[in-house]
C-alpha cells in the first residue's frame, strides 16, 4: 500500500494554492487538507493511489483536479449538478466539490471500500456531496440528477451506449470533462470535442471537454 508523506498544514496550503489556476478560499483549502489527511490514513490499508504516483500526489492528483476549475465556473449556468464517475480517491470530484461550493456534486463509486472513503472525507470536510455506491450502466443508476451540467471522468472509459445515456442528461449549458492521455475519447453521436486543456508536467495528459454538436438539441438523444 502507498505511504504518503506528512506535510505541515501551512506548507500543504501553500503547495495546493500554487497548483491552483485561481485563488482558493480558506474553506476550500481546509477541506483539501482534510482530504489529504484521510488519504494518508486510508492508503495504509486501501489502494487509493498508485505506487507510481505517490511521490507526485499533490501535482498529479490534486493539481490535475484543480486544473479543471476554468471549465467549472464558480456560478453554474444551468442546473449546477456535477456528476463524477468512478470517483475512487476523490479526484476530481471531491476537489471540485471543495473549490466549487455552489455546485451540487454527486460522486459515483462502485467499490464499496472506496465509496466508504469518499463518505468519510465528505463528512469530515463538511462537503455537501451525494455519494452513490453504484456502477454506471444502462439503465442509469437511481439517484442521478435528471439534468446534469458537468460530467467528470478521470481514468474512466464508458461503453458508448452508457456514455450516450449519461451525456444525454446534459442540459444546454452542459459538458463532459475527460482526463486523458494522448488518445482522445470518442464522443457518442450528437457530441463533439469542444476544447482541450493541457495538464502541467506532461505533453500528453490533458482535459478534453465534450459538448453537444452544433444542431444537436437536448431532446435529440
Amino acid at each position: 500500500m502507498a505511504t504518503l508523506p506528512s506535510i505541515p498544514p501551512d506548507d500543504l496550503r501553500r503547495h495546493l494554492q500554487a497548483l491552483s489556476p485561481e485563488p482558493l478560499s480558506a474553506a476550500a483549502l481546509d477541506a483539501l487538507l482534510v482530504h489529504y489527511a484521510e488519504l494518508r490514513a486510508w492508503s495504509r490499508s486501501l489502494a487509493l493511489i498508485g505506487p507510481g504516483t505517490v511521490a507526485e500526489v499533490l501535482e498529479r492528483h490534486f493539481g490535475e483536479a484543480l486544473a479543471a476549475l476554468p471549465l467549472v465556473p464558480p456560478e453554474p449556468a444551468g442546473s449546477g449538478e456535477l456528476v463524477d464517475v468512478g470517483s475512487g480517491a476523490g479526484f476530481p470530484g471531491l476537489v471540485l466539490a471543495a473549490a466549487r461550493p455552489r455546485w451540487r456534486v454527486t460522486l459515483i463509486e462502485a467499490r464499496q471500500r472506496k465509496w466508504s472513503f469518499l463518505m468519510a472525507v465528505a463528512r469530515k470536510a463538511a462537503l455537501s456531496v451525494q455519494c452513490l455506491d453504484a456502477r454506471v450502466a444502462v439503465p442509469l443508476p437511481a439517484g442521478l440528477p435528471g439534468e446534469i451540467e458537468r460530467v467528470t471522468m478521470r481514468a474512466v472509459r464508458l461503453p458508448e451506449p452508457v456514455a450516450a445515456a449519461l451525456l444525454g442528461r446534459l442540459g444546454a449549458a452542459g459538458s463532459a470533462l475527460y482526463w486523458t492521455g494522448a488518445d482522445h475519447p470518442v464522443p457518442p453521436p450528437g457530441f463533439a470535442v469542444a476544447s482541450l486543456l493541457p495538464l502541467a508536467g506532461s505533453e500528453r495528459r490533458r482535459i478534453v471537454e465534450v459538448r453537444r454538436a452544433v444542431g444537436a438539441g437536448v431532446e435529440s438523444l
